[in-house]
């Protein structure tokens, strides 16, 4: 009995320190915000080491093979979205505006099967009790809401804005220029005047109050 309670407590030892390991070499994006993936993939590693403690007689091989395969498929797909947008948003999801320049999208609402009781929630969690105080509340792909109130003291003549990527990776984000009231048009001519006439070597594009930040994709 003394010899399967120390083989219970040196396996959960070891299996610990193997999960550690894991996770660092997932990387620290895996730490800071859980998207479906990384959901999915810790449930399963967590569930194999639950499986592995309390069946100490089972070979520790049926548990690490199955949970680096697991950290070496997160690694690939991690690599894979850094090179493909596309790619990304498929598996990461992307983030939905729920309240635009102050008014609430209720069709964006719908397709995120997102209701006004969540929202409210969400709002108050962020210290804000009446949402005519909100310019934009966007719902991040986490399932966090982040909340921009109105500045009450910013010039009438000056029209707040939703400073959303319009470039990502090269692709240009036409569901975004939409949701700010321009057309690609309208982009290509503003990027021309700036001297940027391919915009596929533009990593990261973004226009806020009549300024544009512009960032080029690094050459290898």
């Amino acid at each position: 009995m003394i010899e399967e309670y120390f083989v219970i407590i040196t396996r959960t030892i070891f299996l610990y320190v193997v999960i550690l390991a894991i996770f660092r070499l997932m990387g620290k994006r895996e730490i800071g915000e859980l998207s479906i993936l990384d959901l999915v993939v810790f449930i399963m590693i967590a569930e194999m080491a639950v499986v592995a403690i309390e069946n100490p007689t089972d070979a520790m091989g049926h548990t690490l093979i199955p949970m680096l395969t697991l950290m070496a498929i997160q690694i690939l797909l991690a690599y894979i979205s850094l090179k493909s947008q596309r790619f990304r948003s498929f598996i990461d999801g992307e983030p939905t505006v729920i309240i635009n320049k102050g008014k609430i999208n209720e069709k964006a609402m719908r397709k995120q099967r997102y209701n006004f009781d969540d929202l409210l929630v969400q709002l108050r969690e962020q210290q804000v009790k009446n949402v005519a105080d909100v310019e934009f509340a966007i719902l991040e792909p986490s399932g966090k809401l982040s909340v921009f109130e109105k500045d009450k003291k910013k010039s009438k003549k000056k029209e707040a804005t939703l400073n959303l990527p319009l470039i990502v990776d090269g692709i240009i984000q036409t569901d975004h220029l939409e949701l700010v009231d321009k057309t690609e048009v309208w982009l290509r001519q503003n990027l021309r005047k700036r001297g940027y006439k391919d915009f596929k070597k533009i990593s990261f594009c973004s226009y806020d109050n009549g300024e544009f930040f512009i960032d080029l994709i690094d050459e290898e």
